[in-house]
């Protein structure tokens, strides 16, 4: 058998061709991006889990057009990381699944080089996992205080209560979030806060001191000062943007 023969004829290929194979593949999302953040082409499975109904729909948009702005934040970020050349491999993540329930993914995020060794974009695969995965991946540990946290993020949730409701120390509560997670579970807390004031605010004409208190926030100040530290501006200016669209 001619291996050469065999690798030139795959090289040959068209790079459609080849992309397009991985809308054969089930849970896998699949992108491409350009090195200004845009879609360049995406595979069904993304489409599905997007907005929109057609690929021709998402190309040339950019995360901030399709994700809720606390994640598309996140994956601007990872972008400039891979366009300098760093790699994310199997990154374990939680994140909102089609039918807009929290569900568990890996990813793993590349450069692409031309053939003069300049990165010119980046291209993703994130991989929904099923039950059996979790298992595998031995996050079931992290199911109980992410569903507590989930479920009792507007009472006045501490650390401790959160430990207490998953049966582990603090200290092996903290070890599990920063090993699966990478962030602690106070971050955590704060970021299913945030989340959640973000939808309320999009969502309804609350007064903003409402919405903190709703999402558990102790008091108007500090949750407009985490909310603009998370997020990059205020409350009042999130709600009046995203409406002005």
């Amino acid at each position: 058998m001619n291996f050469t023969k065999n690798i030139q004829t795959v090289s040959d290929l068209g790079a459609t061709q080849l992309v397009t194979m991985f809308d054969l593949l089930p849970g896998i999302l699949f992108w491409i991006k350009d090195n200004q953040h845009r879609f360049v082409h995406v595979n069904q499975a993304f489409v599905e889990h997007s907005i929109f109904s057609d690929r021709k729909e998402i190309i040339s948009k950019t995360d901030y057009d399709l994700f809720p702005v606390h994640l598309a934040k996140q994956f601007h970020k990872d972008d400039e990381k891979i366009l300098s050349g760093e790699e994310i491999t199997e990154r374990l993540e939680i994140n909102m699944a089609s039918g807009g329930d929290s569900a568990w993914y890996t990813t793993t995020k590349r450069p692409i080089y031309n053939n003069e060794g300049n990165i010119v974009g980046s291209y993703g695969i994130t991989h929904h996992l099923d039950k059996q995965a979790l298992v595998l991946a031995s996050v079931e540990a992290l199911k109980v205080p992410v569903d507590y946290v989930r479920e009792n993020f507007a009472d006045n949730l501490t650390i401790e209560s959160l430990a207490e409701a998953s049966f582990l120390s603090v200290s092996a509560l903290e070890r599990r979030f920063k090993k699966y997670l990478k962030k602690t579970p106070k971050q955590f807390i704060n970021e299913v806060r945030l989340e959640h004031a973000q939808r309320l605010l999009v969502e309804t004409n609350k007064p903003i001191s409402q919405v903190g208190d709703e999402c558990g926030f102790p008091n108007p100040s500090y949750f407009t000062q985490q909310f603009r530290a998370f997020f990059e501006e205020l409350p009042s200016e999130f709600r009046k943007n995203y409406r002005g669209k």
